[in-house]
């Protein structure tokens, strides 16, 4: 097995500034597992701030989100701070449109709820997962897509399988990180990376002609587009959202190998 670490670039240590680390016993592969400390949460930290976070989610309103093929945010409230889907509805997408960017965000599910975060969704679609990815949000324990690695939390929904299951119980929130940059994509989950994959590789084509995703020709294609909330049915909260822009011709933020 591979030695993981976190990639220190300034979005990333700025997201570690004021952290712990884990004195949790250390897994099957070392890797430091940080542990966020806010003094309040959807906030913004000074060294978040200077690495070039921003707010998603101000922690009262909706505001700068709207439904996937609807205006109105039918079925998501604001609930103790968190963006809850409270009934039936859309998914819920960012106005704002996204190309190269690191997301991070909290979410917490009951037991045996399914959702989901999607990156660079475009509009038009039936259905929002026609066109984006999907990194996982579920309780592997009691929901029947735990079962598989490539449907269990963190996981590229159905297309690339979670390195390892480090999804916290129901009730507890997770952090989730996900990094695209160009044609490379990262899912991180509580400190580790879990999924990186290359779009439009020869292996991503492979993996989608063999998947329910080879009947949208859209699925992938988007070089830019919105991030997106799941509303699967189940009970889901989210916050703490955050992204930061990546420069494209900034040589500090350049995926290095």
């Amino acid at each position: 097995m591979n030695h993981v670490t976190l990639p220190l670039t300034a979005g990333t240590l700025a997201i570690l500034a004021g952290t712990v680390v884990s004195t949790r016993p250390t897994p099957s592969i070392a890797v430091n597992s940080p542990v966020r400390i806010q003094t309040a949460p959807n906030a913004l930290s000074e060294a978040e701030r200077k690495a070039g976070w921003k707010l998603l989610f101000d922690g009262r309103t909706l505001d700068g989100w709207l439904g996937y093929r609807e205006e109105a945010t039918t079925g998501w409230a604001v609930v103790d701070g968190a963006i809850a889907r409270v009934g039936a509805g859309s998914d819920l997408i960012t106005r704002q449109v996204f190309r190269d960017f690191e997301l991070s965000v909290d979410w917490n599910v009951e037991e045996g709820s399914n959702s989901g975060i999607f990156y660079r969704a475009v509009l038009g679609l039936d259905e929002i997962y026609e066109g984006a990815p999907e990194m996982q949000v579920l309780d592997d324990a009691h929901h029947s897509d735990g079962r598989s690695p490539l449907t269990s939390a963190g996981s590229t929904f159905g297309l690339y399988a979670v390195s390892r299951s480090v999804v916290h119980p129901p009730g507890e929130w997770n952090t989730a990180r996900i990094l695209v940059q160009g044609n490379h994509v990262e899912h991180w989950l509580n400190g580790w990376k879990v999924v990186e994959y290359e779009l439009h590789s020869d292996d991503w084509k492979r993996r989608v002609a063999d998947s329910k995703f080879a009947a949208w020709p859209a699925y992938g294609m988007a070089e830019a587009g919105r991030l997106g909330l799941q509303n699967h049915g189940d009970a889901v909260m989210f916050r703490n959202i955050k992204v930061r822009v990546i420069d494209q011709g900034s040589e500090r933020d350049r995926v290095r190998d």
